[in-house]
């Protein structure tokens, strides 16, 4: 340190600069962190798109036959795969309530909405398997027909990032309830940022499930209308 700063310090006034070192902190984890989902995402939302095209080719063959269309066909009825369209949407909403009690500093929302976070993030998890079971007990297996392959690696995957969504979730709910015994303000801002990670990264599946949605409940006719857009 010079001798002029030295001569220029004032030590009567508050020194604020160690809060604002650590809020500038916050702030580049937090961009790096914004980069490195979105870069993440993007992969993801390739790896989905293809499949989506190799779905929609293997749609012409022959022996494809879509799971909806006719009264027979298991996904003409949605109503289970409504129901776990709600517990997910439920999910992502209590992440954005999580996010909002960490930047006002109220903890019995926060921790509140994380558990319900967590909690229907686990049930849409069961009800997917629940779906399984049932395709599977009316004769709907992975390898009897080509759609029904693609339903199961669709939901499969988009479970998986389910998660390990909820891993980093968990991860979260531990550090919130410390935060919550000891009570530091800084920590709370740093939680808010992971939080509002998190409620995107959730949203971000909540539109995919929803476009695998439509696209799993449609009828060959669609496929058919669908390929010939993409050339097929």
């Amino acid at each position: 340190m010079s001798v002029i700063s030295q001569l220029s310090e004032k030590p009567w006034l508050p020194n604020t600069a160690p809060d604002q070192q650590t809020l500038n902190s916050f702030d580049q984890q937090f961009g790096e962190k914004k980069t490195a989902l979105k870069f993440f995402l993007g992969i993801v939302t390739v790896i989905f798109s293809l499949f989506i095209v190799t779905f929609l080719e293997r749609s012409q063959f022959p022996d494809f036959q879509a799971l909806a269309g006719q009264p027979w066909q298991p996904l003409s009825d949605a109503r289970q795969l409504w129901v776990n369209t709600a517990l997910l949407l439920i999910s992502g909403l209590a992440l954005q309530s999580a996010a909002v009690g960490a930047r006002k500093n109220k903890t019995l929302c926060t921790l509140l909405s994380l558990g319900i976070a967590v909690l229907f993030s686990l049930q849409f998890l069961l009800a997917q398997l629940w779906v399984w079971q049932d395709l599977a007990a009316l004769g709907y297996f992975v390898a009897s027909n080509p759609a029904n392959s693609y339903f199961y690696l669709f939901t499969g995957i988009h479970g998986l990032h389910i998660l390990g969504g909820l891993c980093v979730l968990a991860a979260i709910t531990f550090k919130a309830t410390r935060i919550a015994i000891n009570n530091t303000k800084p920590c709370w801002q740093n939680l808010e940022a992971s939080l509002r990670l998190c409620t995107t990264y959730w949203h971000y599946l909540f539109g995919v499930w929803m476009v695998l949605f439509a696209l799993m409940t449609s009828s060959a006719e669609t496929y058919q209308l669908l390929a010939a857009l993409c050339g097929f």
